[in-house]
């Protein structure tokens, strides 16, 4: 089968097409067809070194498509089953050998493409503002990088729930699709300081919640315009990691809390994967949830996928179709 390898960690050149045999199941997994593969940033650590993969690796952690055998345990699928996953390691090639309790089923309205774009940032999506901080009318929160994957189906659940979104872009068509997601108000950070804009815009007071992705070069700003007892959550670092924090500045700041979330705790029991799955795929089939897939690469063409990726040169969703 064709696969994309990584041999040594590095740049996107560090990724290979190459010819491998195809995985046998173990006793617990299931062998899948693959139909389509999302590309994330957590693609993109795991290539450079910063997530630890055992060298060497195929790349990519999610996708979707068809059963086509079972190890002898596995009771949870069967042959001929329409699959979606997020976490498993090897998924940028023509198949993948999966445990069984990470798969879960995709309705028939839900077609392979879009379950393999919603599966990693429609649940990141989910847990954000279901979970990690629930919202509802009368909270105000802003989503960093609100045209990119995670941040177009945030902005679109958080409007569902009755909040008052902010969100930050850098370009103009990246605010009209942000604005057509659902913000109030959508700051273009390239033109304006958005410290300065979300505290005008919330009449000095400050928001609820940020949602932030990007790290590095928002963090400190992120923490400035929460109002008190509001909540920082950092789900990503697309610009980097953020500095180390000195708990007291939390307090000083107006006793702020501040949380590093990870999708895997939540999905950690089959249960909460199917819950949560289910429920973001529901959102799709009664179309309160469009997804936007951004663009399609052959399997081949992955490194300029993550150099688009990286490049921040994206809206939405980007997929591999092996």
């Amino acid at each position: 089968m064709k696969a994309i390898q990584v041999k040594q960690v590095g740049g996107p050149e560090a990724m290979e097409l190459v010819d491998l045999p195809v995985p046998q199941p173990k006793s617990h997994e299931a062998l899948v067809k693959i139909a389509a593969v999302g590309v994330n940033f957590i693609d993109v650590y795991i290539r450079e070194g910063r997530y630890h993969a055992p060298l060497p690796f195929v790349a990519g952690q999610e996708g979707s498509g068809v059963v086509t055998a079972v190890g002898a345990d596995v009771k949870l699928v069967k042959v001929g089953d329409r699959v979606a996953w997020s976490g498993v390691l090897g998924s940028y090639a023509e198949y993948v050998a999966a445990p069984a309790t990470a798969l879960v089923p995709v309705p028939e309205d839900v077609g392979d493409r879009d379950a393999a774009a919603a599966m990693l940032q429609g649940m990141t999506a989910h847990y954000l503002c279901y979970d990690t901080f629930p919202l509802k009318p009368g909270k105000t929160a802003l989503v960093h990088a609100g045209a990119g994957g995670v941040g177009l189906l945030l902005v679109q659940m958080a409007h569902h729930l009755g909040a008052r979104v902010i969100a930050t872009v850098s370009t103009e068509d990246k605010a009209k699709l942000t604005r057509a997601a659902g913000a109030d108000e959508v700051i273009l950070y390239t033109q304006a300081d958005f410290e300065a804009e979300t505290k005008r815009l919330t009449g000095g007071q400050g928001v609820d919640v940020v949602y932030d992705s990007v790290g590095k070069a928002t963090f400190e700003k992120s923490m400035n315009v929460l109002r008190p007892r509001g909540m920082l959550v950092l789900y990503g670092a697309s610009s980097g990691p953020v500095p180390p924090v000195d708990p007291i500045t939390l307090a000083q700041k107006g006793s702020l809390y501040m949380a590093r979330t990870n999708l895997a705790h939540f999905t950690a029991t089959r249960e909460e994967l199917l819950a949560r799955s289910g429920a973001v795929f529901n959102m799709i089939s009664s179309g309160n949830l469009k997804l936007r897939i951004a663009h399609t690469y052959p399997l081949a063409e992955a490194r300029q996928a993550h150099q688009d990726l990286e490049g921040r040169k994206t809206t939405g969703k980007l997929l591999l179709i092996p």
